[in-house]
């Protein structure tokens, strides 16, 4: 490599590296609407202050609550939980990319979560609450200052990895939905469908895409067979997909298997031996309620704590291989 190249190289490393904090703080932001309550989100970011461990709900982080943010023009990862989930699901993956540099703003989805489901079946929404919330970190926040617009991925897991895809320019068509369900009324999806028909006009609702996404972690993608062979073709973000062996709410090849089948292009697709649905999730700090137990339980033998490790590691080097790492210097120049 000549010295020319040499030189670009380091500076475009300078300019791309996020802090190399070793803490993670937190905070809990209201974004705001104009014609709805606000929107709770979960923010997680690079900070030199002492953490302490904290309990999220059913989870637990060490994180400095508060904090003051370091660094700048940092990368940003939306965060979309599944049906029925908080902000809070993925604290341990959000607690870890901040550590390594990155802002993540976790979103709870307005009408689809454990408070509220009236709009469990708006699937239109979903993509659309993702790209008002990268607008408004962007352009809003308290954080916009410190946050590098060229620079945003998202996060999502079941229905939320259904919606990152939907919003970084997948063209789902939930017509499919019927011949699936005939196939397969036992599933998730179509019991849930089943009992909370879509609100008027949200079949007909345009998808929103978001050009500003530059990279996509889809873990157990809901809805993956609504993509089929055309519908993932708007999708140019880079692509990292996560299947569960063992998934028993999203079962078959139907999900992520389908997303995998039909995105025409290289993509990190990743199958988790022994995985179900729920072990995407943060593991429990607390002994559940009943009614939330399966949220908790993994299959005898499978070690939670030790998959998100290496989970954990694997998406926060994809984001950075993604966001972060310099591309393009091409030797010799």
């Amino acid at each position: 490599m000549s010295l020319r190249a040499l030189l670009a190289a380091a500076l475009l490393t300078a300019a791309a590296t996020p802090a190399l904090a070793a803490n993670a703080g937190f905070m809990v932001l209201k974004q705001p609407r104009p014609d709805a309550p606000p929107v709770e989100v979960g923010v997680w970011y690079p900070t030199d202050a002492a953490p302490s461990p904290m309990r999220l709900g059913l989870n637990a982080q060490t994180v400095a609550a508060g904090a003051p943010i370091v660094g700048e023009r940092l990368p940003l990862i939306v965060m979309s939980h599944g049906n029925g989930g908080s902000f809070a699901g993925h604290a341990d993956t959000a607690q870890a990319l901040a550590e390594a540099g990155f802002v993540v703003a976790a979103l709870t989805h307005p009408g689809d979560n454990y408070r509220d489901q009236s709009r469990a079946t708006a699937m239109t929404d979903r993509p659309a609450a993702v790209s008002s919330l990268i607008g408004w970190m962007l352009d809003g926040s308290p954080l916009k200052a410190k946050l590098d617009t060229d620079r945003v991925g998202a996060f999502g897991f079941s229905s939320g990895g259904f919606t990152v895809l939907a919003a970084a320019g997948g063209e789902p068509d939930l017509s499919r939905m019927a011949d699936h369900c005939r196939a397969a009324p036992n599933n998730f999806d179509c019991k849930l469908t089943a009992s909370r028909p879509a609100p008027a006009g949200a079949l007909t609702a345009p998808w929103v895409h978001d050009p500003r996404i530059k990279a996509v972690v889809a873990a157990a993608p809901a809805l993956g067979f609504t993509f089929g062979e055309d519908g993932l073709r708007g999708i140019t973000a880079p692509v990292q997909l996560w299947k569960a062996a063992d998934d028993q709410i999203l079962p078959g090849d139907d999900y992520a298997e389908a997303v995998h089948r039909n995105l025409k292009r290289p993509h990190d697709y990743r199958v988790v031996a022994n995985a179900g649905h729920f072990d995407f999730l943060a593991p429990c700090a607390t002994t559940p309620p009943v009614d939330l137990a399966h949220l908790c339980a993994s299959a005898p033998g499978f070690d939670r704590q030790a998959f998100h490790r290496d989970f954990n590691a694997a998406v926060v080097r994809f984001f950075t291989d993604q966001l972060v790492a310099p591309k393009d210097v091409a030797p010799g120049r």
